[in-house]
């Protein structure tokens, strides 16, 4: 593993910075200004950038018109949902562009891990990726070092999203961009405003309106046709 990591560093710092120190640090910046429902919609234009992006660095990829339809209808739940809470003003609006601007981020480093996955394994993108993003993210992180200790909540919080929600998801991410390439993996983006819905609906107790489940749906389409998921079907029964 070492030798490998010595091998690959430098798309190792490229996805340090494009996959984690960047987003990470937008995005917790962009929370302190607006809700994270609004945050989980403001991710969603992932897969829009990664389609765009894509375009450039991907010629090769075939572009049907179901995977464009997807692409429109995910963005139209997600215009759904943002309605749902156009308030906040100025810091609101730049929480939002820190969002938008971390999704770019995320979406460059699909396309670049897509890329280099031929030449090296995911777990070794992966692992090297988080330590990469963690030491550029040291400094600041020290400059900022809490007065007191923590409490036992917020460090069992941490551990969660360190050990779940980075490192075990990392190694699923590259090993979907093996699979199915960056634009479909950026598809999961669209499921981020509907798990906020759900979440803020149960552990917060918000009040869920149609106009909701409406971009929710909306979104959910978007994913099934942009991942083809709809086709498949269809194809088997031809034959």
């Amino acid at each position: 593993m070492l030798a490998d990591l010595r091998a690959a560093w430098r798309p190792v710092l490229v996805l340090g910075a494009l996959n984690a120190a960047i987003p990470f640090w937008l995005v917790a910046w962009g929370e302190t200004h607006i809700e994270s429902s609004v945050a989980a919609i403001a991710q969603a234009t992932v897969p829009l950038c990664s389609f765009l992006i894509g375009l450039r660095f991907l010629p090769h990829e075939r572009i049907g018109a179901a995977r464009i339809a997807g692409v429109l209808l995910g963005l139209a739940g997600v215009a759904v949902l943002a309605g749902i809470n156009p308030h906040g003003g100025w810091p609101a609006a730049a929480g939002t562009l820190a969002i938008v601007v971390a999704s770019i981020s995320y979406a460059s480093s699909g396309i670049f891990g897509q890329l280099r996955v031929s030449g090296t394994s995911g777990p070794v993108l992966a692992t090297g990726s988080m330590i990469a993003g963690f030491l550029m993210l040291l400094p600041p992180a020290l400059v900022q070092f809490p007065t007191a200790m923590p409490t036992r909540g917020a460090i069992a919080s941490v551990l969660a999203l360190g050990l779940l929600g980075t490192a075990a998801a990392q190694l699923i991410l590259f090993r979907i961009l093996v699979l199915a390439g960056a634009r479909k993996l950026s598809l999961v983006a669209y499921l981020m405003p509907g798990f906020a819905l759900v979440y803020g609906a149960l552990i917060l107790h918000e009040h869920v309106r149609a106009i909701g489940i409406a971009g929710l749906a909306l979104i959910l389409l978007g994913v099934a046709l942009g991942s083809g998921a709809l086709r498949r079907p269809l194809r088997a029964e031809a034959r």
